[in-house]
């Protein structure tokens, strides 16, 4: 009876050093094997993905030239308004069109009107007596309607090249 009783106290004895070691706090092991792979892989990707050129740490810069700010005039002038001339073909004939001055002046009925009056506006010394509006280099731009013809635009063109300004665009078609 004594071995049996010994017998279950070592049983007893294992049972309760069980229950001591499943009571104990278990310990957190990390795997760092896999931590390291993932920050390698990672490192990478961003190696492969980034590119190292040079250019992107130069930046351009079109600043205005300062030298000679002196010698500029007036800082408060205003840009100069066009002179808008708008052409609009009215058939199939070289004949049919209609020219439109923008603003408060004449209107001409052709080609060769519009040159005599932009001719008689500039600014120069055979106009010394009339009135004179327009500088040889201001700006005018020939404005054609849709639907015009070319030939119609050049002629409006032509009319101030006759005149001998020196500023002329076409628009944009409207």
């Amino acid at each position: 009876m004594e071995s049996l009783d010994h017998h279950l106290e070592e049983e007893v004895d294992d049972i309760r050093t069980r229950m001591r070691r499943s009571r104990a706090k278990p310990r957190l092991n990390v795997n760092l094997t896999s931590l390291i792979d993932v920050t390698f892989l990672l490192l990478i990707y961003f190696m492969v993905a980034t590119s190292m050129s040079m250019g992107e740490e130069a930046y351009r810069m079109d600043l205005p030239d300062r030298s000679a700010a002196g010698a500029q005039g007036d800082p408060f002038s205003l840009d100069q308004e066009p002179l808008r001339i708008i052409v609009t073909s009215a058939g199939p004939g070289m004949d049919e069109y209609h020219l439109r001055i923008e603003g408060p002046y004449p209107q001409p009925a052709t080609f060769e009107d519009l040159f005599v009056y932009l001719r008689k506006s500039q600014i120069n010394d055979l106009n010394a007596g009339g009135v004179m509006l327009f500088a040889v280099d201001h700006p005018i731009v020939i404005q054609p309607e849709r639907g015009t013809r070319w030939e119609h635009a050049f002629e409006a063109f032509n009319a101030g090249a006759r005149a001998k300004y020196t500023n002329m665009t076409f628009g944009k078609v409207n």
